[in-house]
């Protein structure tokens, strides 16, 4: 069986957490409390600095919208479609193989739920850390395979009209769904999830429970993952949107066969 990317990248992350462990092993505290010395400093540093990324990304933000207008007048610059085909390809490269590093949660969530089920009702063990793990498991598959389903055309969609439209219908309607609804959507989550999210960093929060799972401010930080992710796909199919009006090859849609079946 061929490694997939996003497989690569499950493989590291676990690395990097074996090592953290292993490190908080040697050396209890250490790592516990690197996290926390300065954390609200760090924390508003990573905060202007994503402020800044936000803005630098603005013009890729605006290229699809841009392409397609200008379609109305003439055909988009030779460099502009070159820009649309990469940042299409680079979002969707990404996305699908987080999603493909997601699909394991489906995995993961399917044993772990077994084996609560097993040692509650057999052997009358109940472990707190296992438990929570099936939320964390839950939420992660569904939170990062969201963009990667929305790359397959996998989310449930009312179609009335779309189906009969023309090819530059859909994308008109694309791009309008696109900058309408799904960018000021996820600009929303984004916007209230980060006092939220920031405040659950700055406590290093944890499980309610003595013997639960200390790591709720990372899980938290899915949220504007998601939100990020969403918004990045949605730049990918205005892309391909545009690209269609202006009469240009898209790049190939979806690769359905290659995108985790857990996220369908």
């Amino acid at each position: 069986m061929t490694m997939k990317a996003g497989d690569w990248l499950l493989i590291a992350l676990i690395v990097l957490t074996l090592a953290l462990i292993g490190a908080e092993q040697i050396s209890p505290g250490a790592v516990q409390g690197w996290f926390a010395s300065g954390i609200v400093l760090r924390g508003q540093y990573l905060d202007t600095a994503l402020d800044w990324a936000g803005w630098a990304l603005t013009p890729v933000l605006a290229l699809p919208v841009l392409a397609a207008v200008w379609t109305i007048i003439a055909a988009p610059p030779a460099l502009m479609t070159v820009a649309l085909v990469y940042i299409s390809r680079v979002i969707d490269a990404v996305n699908r193989a987080i999603g493909d590093a997601a699909r394991w949660f489906a995995l993961a969530l399917v044993l772990v739920t077994s084996l609560v089920v097993i040692q509650r009702y057999v052997f009358g063990v109940s472990i707190t850390k296992l438990q929570e793990s099936m939320i964390y498991f839950h939420a992660l598959l569904f939170l990062l395979s969201s963009a990667v389903t929305l790359l397959a055309g996998g989310h449930v969609r009312v179609d009335i009209f779309y189906s009969r439209l023309s090819a530059r219908a859909k994308a008109w309607t694309d791009i309008a769904g696109v900058y309408l609804a799904l960018i000021p959507m996820c600009w929303l989550i984004l916007d209230t999830s980060r006092s939220y999210v920031g405040g659950a960093w700055r406590v290093m929060e944890r499980s309610r429970e003595s013997d639960g799972l200390p790591l709720v401010f990372a899980l938290k930080t899915a949220i504007p993952v998601f939100a990020v992710m969403m918004i990045a796909q949605g730049v990918s199919m205005a892309a391909r949107a545009a690209l269609t009006l202006g009469g240009k090859d898209t790049p190939e849609e979806g690769q359905r066969e290659d995108v985790p079946k857990a996220a369908l």
